[in-house]
């Protein structure tokens, strides 16, 4: 019997301990490289880095983490309403790339929109919602295919994109007039236009769909939005020097995590009373932010100092800074494994 405990209590540590180890990669667009860094998630350590091609920005993977995908743009760099000695755009750059997460290559190229910058993958994972920035437009583009399947006009300087988790509906944030433009995708129209105002970049949502949060980098603040009528609610002002841009959600939706770009910090905002609870000191300009699976680190793409930061979300403290490529932009969190519970075969 005691024999039997002692390797029951083996086996039940052997399964917790594979159970708690972290099981995940973080894969990073670096825009000016031209490449995406690979992270293991146990180790925070640099596993792979490879070329994708012209300014890679918005990434994300697929429900399922079989498939990656980042927007390419061959657009040059440029200050925001600056045209002067614009160099001349090659749009035979842009597309949607498309990455196999275990080989840790681009597999594919699709015609994703005119300077695709950021996107969204539908719930289902069918589909991408791409915001094309100098076409004032969203395009929608099948992922089993690379088809193009609609394409619906906004107003000019199109960033953000969220998907509405509880009801599809998409949201897209302009960057011009300071407007979010909820579009129903399945009859691909505008149904409502909401004024945030503050040069808006990104948006998430509640997991119930209650609730969206729109980061506003001129005003310094992240606007509220009842998600289910479509209207602006508040306004939450952060810090002086904040300059909003990318944000995330905690699973339970207590916590929102906004990065300040040039304010190098994350704000940690308390949903329920919709004020800083607190920052936490980063790289700099830090850009896109995401959670791990657990929800335990936080990751941000700190796009002036080529690195990206680790911090731990029980203790409020950055834990490390690890080097990635040139101008890190956006950063997805893939499972390092074929599927759930299935290791991978395939090798590096």
């Amino acid at each position: 019997m005691r024999r039997l405990l002692v390797l029951y209590l083996l086996v039940a540590g052997a399964i917790l301990t594979r159970a708690e180890t972290p099981n995940y990669l973080v894969f990073v667009s670096n825009e000016r490289s031209g490449d995406v860094t690979v992270i293991d998630g146990e180790s925070d350590a640099v596993v792979a880095t490879f070329a994708v091609g012209k300014r890679p920005r918005g990434i994300h993977a697929t429900p399922d983490g079989k498939r990656l995908f980042v927007t390419l743009s061959g657009s040059p760099r440029m200050a925001p309403g600056v045209d002067e000695n614009r160099a001349p755009a090659d749009k035979t750059a842009d597309g949607l790339g498309v990455i196999d997460p275990l080989a840790r290559k681009l597999i594919d190229r699709w015609h994703g929109g005119s300077d695709p910058e950021q996107f969204a993958i539908s719930k289902d994972g069918r589909f991408a919602f791409i915001a094309n920035e100098d076409d004032a437009s969203a395009s929608i583009v099948d992922l089993s295919s690379g088809q193009s399947r609609g394409k619906i006009k906004v107003s000019e300087e199109p960033e953000g994109m969220g998907v509405n988790p509880a009801n599809g509906e998409m949201y897209v944030t302009c960057e011009e007039k300071g407007e979010v433009f909820a579009i129903d995708p399945d009859q691909q129209r505008v149904i409502a236009k909401i004024d945030t105002g503050g040069r808006p970049r990104s948006v998430v949502f509640l997991q119930d769909g209650s609730r969206a949060y729109v980061a506003c980098e001129n005003g310094g603040y992240v606007a509220v939005i009842d998600a289910r009528s479509h209207k602006l609610l508040s306004k939450i002002q952060l810090p002086t020097g904040s300059l909003p841009m990318g944000t995330a959600i905690s699973q339970d939706g207590k916590d929102l995590y906004v990065s300040t770009g040039r304010g190098n910090a994350v704000a940690i905002i308390d949903t329920a009373k919709n004020a800083v609870a607190t920052t936490i000191p980063v790289g700099n300009r830090a850009w896109s932010i995401a959670l791990d699976p657990t929800g335990s680190k936080l990751y941000t793409a700190n796009g002036a100092s080529n690195d990206v930061s680790v911090v731990d979300v029980k203790s409020r403290k950055e834990l490390r800074r690890i080097k990635v490529g040139d101008g890190p932009w956006g950063i997805a969190i893939a499972p390092k494994e074929g599927r759930l519970g299935q290791p991978s075969t395939t090798k590096n």
